[in-house]
């Protein structure tokens, strides 16, 4: 595998860290908070890895549906299949009826406003038919919607690093999140809980508990990112991705040690400085 790495967006006189890191796991969430899917390699795109929170569902008003608030949409599960995306949704031990929708743009001049936090941003319906699927699974009306690659949604400019733009996902394009951050939380509960609970884009073997907390530049094999923010968790990580119920962990715990004016950061929020692919089994090198 070809990690050769150049430094031109760097800025001039980093030195590599002598840490020996590995990229393990890399998850794409196509679907805003929905179920993510877990891949061997992904394409680095502006707003995030390619096809990351480019849909999302919106209710009557356009206002963005969150598990936050609707638990249950863990239970919606998502696939790639050829140039499709196929959706099962899972309550107990019923599978009901999938559904699937194709990856590019809807073909359609309609275009909606939807809201997400404090943005406005320009999406198109999907189909119908896939708004009413997830509307009566979900037991309320709502819309799946798509947010073109050519659409703007900057960073939040107190972070950026140059004019980055980002997705449907929260605030920015990529989180990495070290193996070694949930082994050490896992110590500390009662019962472990999975890396879905997190819903990182990268995952890393190596190093020590939150490793990631310190970066600023670093590479991914031949993907260069800047670490601009840690990531503040909210009450989505209480929810379990496997039967939708809501708990007190792992927010109960990472109070007691992570806890920072008010907010609790597990995992560092990034953003790509070039877009190259990146895959399982890449060097990872944080810069000093």
């Amino acid at each position: 595998m070809n990690n050769e790495v150049t430094h031109d967006k760097f800025p001039k006189g980093l030195m590599p860290m002598p840490i020996d890191l590995t990229l393990s796991e890399i998850y794409i969430y196509p679907i805003k908070s929905l179920g993510g899917i877990r891949l061997d390699r992904a394409k680095v795109q502006g707003k995030g890895l390619q096809f990351d929170r480019r849909w999302m569902l919106v209710d009557k008003a356009g206002v963005f549906l969150t598990q936050r608030i609707h638990p249950e949409m863990a239970l919606f599960k998502l696939e790639i299949q050829g140039d499709h995306f196929s959706i099962t949704f899972r309550k107990g031990e019923k599978i009901h009826p999938s559904t699937s929708f194709n990856i590019g743009t809807p073909d359609s001049d309609k275009w909606l406003v939807a809201k997400i936090w404090d943005d406005a941003v320009n999406v198109i319906e999907v189909y119908p038919e896939i708004s009413q699927w997830f509307s009566q699974h979900l037991g309320m009306t709502c819309k799946l919607v798509s947010f073109p690659e050519e659409k703007s949604r900057p960073v939040d400019p107190r972070y950026k690093v140059h004019d980055e733009h980002v997705s449907l996902a929260d605030a920015y394009p990529f989180l990495i999140i070290g193996q070694s951050s949930l082994d050490d939380l896992n110590t500390r509960l009662t019962q472990p809980l999975p890396m879905n609970r997190f819903r990182p884009n990268f995952v890393f073997t190596g190093g020590g508990p939150y490793e990631e907390d310190h970066w600023k530049n670093l590479s991914i094999g031949r993907n260069r990112f800047v670490a601009v923010k840690k990531s503040a968790r909210c009450a989505l990580t209480t929810v379990n991705q496997d039967t939708g119920e809501k708990g007190a962990e792992p927010l109960h715990t990472l109070s007691g040690y992570r806890k920072v004016d008010n907010k609790i950061f597990f995992g560092q929020n990034l953003v790509a400085l070039n877009e190259e692919e990146v895959a399982v089994g890449d060097t990872i090198i944080p810069y000093l």
